[in-house]
């Protein structure tokens, strides 16, 4: 009897999630959206009794909640999925009607709340786009548009566990694990209404997913990906990215590799340390795992840490895996001791973040058994726990993956700003001090020219000889033309001057003046950010050809970070006795 309602359960499930996927697919636009969430702990079954299915398709039906959306995507949807919706009882429309702007069961921005927030960072983030083009700023392209999907992106050794924790959290096997390398491509995975596998030129070339920025790192990176949509998995409302196992080549396998200050490494035939960055900077978490067999002694991992994850430090997260594989404590305390020790090398601060030491369960053979056991059994039951525990504490920050993608977007837009105020600040300052001098030469070329013409001018008024007159304008026209390549030559050395690092650290310096007296981190930071790109830019575009910075664009610079983000932040924030929010 079990046996049949577990089958009639699961198909009516089936048949339910289809209906409502094909008839939004009927609608005006089409969404993918599951059922139900990670963090609604009701099993299928008792939404099913309790209409739920009937409920979502009323909430299809509203035209409103279907022209909202981050990407305005057809296919891939979240924005309804951001909140944990109650459970489904007698006692929801109360807390609807309690706080309409707030979610009561973990004081987060209801979904409608969000959606604003979304849009309204998705149409300042485009507004600066344009400036950001035209002064050769430094945000990528299409650095405006998000992924339709939050995201968990996991980085580490091969063999580190990455695998069979994905197939871990989403509760089913999609991701092949083994010991040795088992997987060489960016893995995407997303929820969907079945199983469906595509190659790496469909994920770029998927207009609503979000990944197509991809294809700047070349066609060698498009064939080495591949999304995976699949049904009946735990994360119904963000993805997981998988990323290939990080090993040392024989060239590097010496130390930490070097490649950001010598040119990207091509060794895995594409910049994989830029690639990581991408995936970082779009990601609402980051796992970084290790292994006990190399905690922290792979280079290309601590380089992918120090080039690609650097300030990331608020959504990475360090893992220690199959901690259950010690027998004795000494070898955990080793093995310990040694990802701390390679980990300092590439944290530039005495204390280190923590690190998750954890261990995922292993089933046991006996099909007649229930449990979970580790390998050997070489640890006891509390020292168990304690992995265990620390594992769900892992898993927990993932499932906040949706909640965090808010967050992300503002401090996105936050950072974005930044860094085109003080590229625009800095190559203003630079270009006026260039035009400065050129306007300099010129006076002095037009005086030139001025005197030798009112000498000629007094010659003839004079009566003086022709030939005199004729000598005149020729020495002017002589000493014009050789101040002209005189003034070039040396502008050209001016122009050289101002482009070394040393006078693009002074400008800084001297359109920063409160920042540096104040020695604030932050702008140091940003200012390190920039500085290269922001050299680069002046040098290809030339200081003569740079365009001017208008006052009235860096007011509005300033205005969306005194005015629009503070705004978003109260928002997006829980309520507090502090808050100011709007009503």
């Amino acid at each position: 009897m079990m046996k049949y309602h577990s089958i009639i359960s699961s198909s009516t499930r089936r048949i339910c999630t289809r209906s409502i996927f094909l008839h939004v697919q009927g609608s005006s636009s089409a969404v993918l959206l599951p059922l139900s969430s990670p963090q609604q702990s009701l099993s299928y079954e008792s939404l099913l009794s309790k209409s739920a299915c009937s409920r979502d398709n009323r909430r299809f039906h509203n035209p409103s909640f279907l022209n909202t959306s981050f990407r305005h995507s057809s296919t891939w949807n979240w924005s309804n999925k951001l909140s944990p919706s109650s459970s489904p009882n007698n006692n929801d429309d109360k807390n609807n009607d309690k706080d309409q702007n707030t979610n009561s069961d973990d004081n987060v921005p209801s979904s409608t709340v969000q959606q604003s927030i979304l849009s309204q960072c998705s149409t300042l983030h485009s507004s600066i786009m344009p400036l950001n083009s035209h002064l050769r700023g430094p945000l990528a392209k299409n650095s405006d548009r998000g992924t339709s999907l939050p995201f968990v992106f996991l980085v580490g050794n091969h063999s580190s566990g990455k695998s069979s924790f994905i197939n871990h959290v989403l509760g089913r096997q999609v991701q092949t694990a083994g010991v040795a390398p088992t997987d060489d491509c960016f893995t995407v995975i997303a929820p969907g209404p079945k199983d469906v596998d595509q190659d790496g030129p469909a994920l770029v070339g998927d207009p609503d997913i979000g990944f197509e920025g991809l294809r700047q790192f070349g066609p060698t990176l498009i064939h080495h990906a591949q999304l995976k949509v699949r049904e009946g998995i735990t994360t119904e409302n963000f993805m997981m990215v998988d990323s290939p196992g990080m090993i040392d080549s024989p060239v590097s396998s010496g130390g930490m590799s070097m490649g950001s200050a010598s040119g990207p490494s091509m060794d895995r035939g594409y910049d994989f340390q830029g690639v990581v960055r991408w995936f970082a900077e779009r990601a609402d978490v980051v796992l970084l795992f290790f292994d006990p067999d190399k905690p922290g002694t792979t280079g290309e991992t601590l380089s992918i840490l120090l080039h690609s994850l650097g300030g990331m430090d608020h959504k990475l997260l360090i893992v220690l895996n199959k901690a259950d594989q010690f027998k004795k404590i000494h070898d955990f305390a080793r093995a310990y001791g040694s990802l701390c020790w390679n980990l300092s090398k590439v944290i530039p601060r005495k204390d280190l973040p923590r690190i998750f030491t954890m261990c995922l369960p292993i089933k046991k053979k006996d099909d007649h058994s229930s449990g979970d056991i580790s390998t050997d059994q070489a640890l006891d039951q509390r020292a168990l726990a304690d992995l265990h525990q620390t594992r769900d504490d892992v898993i927990a920050e993932v499932m906040k993956a949706p909640k965090r993608r808010i967050d992300n977007v503002i401090t996105n837009l936050h950072d974005s700003v930044h860094l085109l105020q003080m590229h625009a600040v800095v190559a203003e300052d630079v270009r006026s001090r260039y035009s400065k001098r050129q306007w300099e030469n010129r006076i002095q070329e037009l005086s030139s020219v001025v005197l030798g013409m009112g000498l000629a001018g007094l010659g003839g008024y004079f009566s003086v000889p022709p030939q005199f007159t004729g000598g005149v304008v020729a020495a002017t026209m002589l000493g014009v033309g050789g101040m002209h390549w005189f003034n070039s030559s040396k502008l050209k050395d001016v122009e050289e001057q101002l482009l070394t690092i040393e006078e693009l650290s002074a400008s800084y310096q001297r359109t920063h003046p409160q920042e540096v007296n104040e020695a604030d981190e932050y702008y140091a930071s940003v200012w390190q950010r920039i500085r290269d790109p922001l050299r680069l830019s002046l040098w290809r575009t030339g200081l003569a050809d740079f365009p001017a910075v208008k006052k009235g664009e860096l007011q509005e610079l300033q205005k969306i970070l005194d005015e629009d983000i503070p705004k978003l932040r109260r928002l997006g924030s829980p309520s507090h006795h502090g808050s100011t929010k709007e009503d």
